[in-house]
């Protein structure tokens, strides 16, 4: 019929009906609106689920969260650009000219959830080593160890976890 449509449910009859209902249409099933306008069946459609929500409805984060749900929505609210790159690293991207990083749930090898998520020299270090940008540079974390003036000589922006993520 060379429509084009995107369908939203919740709940179990998303499956139990709409993807039967679907297939059927697909498959040349003369019901609905079918004889009317000729249908013989065809095209297809995708389905898709919804991950864990990043937030909470008190606005905080989810602790089902994992790194790249998070990196990708922080990447999204500070660029506005739809993420094509696998998180994977602290080092998000750069944008413009900022780079943009994340220490969050152990992205350094320390798997204790509150564990990594600290900006001191040594990450710093290890930030720069991964991926070194002359210019401005946005850090996400739970805390700041080094000093304001250490910060601006750096060219940073740190982001303390969660209280600048904000919920759109």
């Amino acid at each position: 019929m060379g429509r084009r449509w995107i369908g939203i449910e919740m709940g179990e009859h998303a499956e139990t009906h709409c993807i039967p209902r679907l297939q059927k249409v697909i498959a040349g099933e003369p019901g609905g609106i079918s004889p009317a306008v000729n249908w013989q069946g065809g095209g297809g459609f995708r389905y898709y689920t919804l991950g864990d929500p990043v937030f909470l409805a008190d606005s905080s984060i989810n602790p089902a969260v994992r790194f790249p749900a998070l990196a990708a929505y922080l990447w999204h609210f500070e660029t506005r650009q739809a993420a094509q790159q696998t998180f994977d690293s602290p080092f998000l991207g750069e944008h413009g000219d900022k780079a943009y990083y994340l220490l969050y749930n152990g992205i350094l090898g320390d798997r204790r959830p509150q564990g990594g998520n600290v900006l001191t020299a040594a990450v710093l270090a290890h930030l720069l080593e991964l991926h070194p940008h002359p210019g401005p540079k946005v850090i996400y974390g739970e805390i700041a160890r080094l000093s304001a003036a250490r910060l601006i000589a750096e060219n940073i922006e740190f982001k303390q976890i969660p209280y600048n993520i904000q919920v759109r």
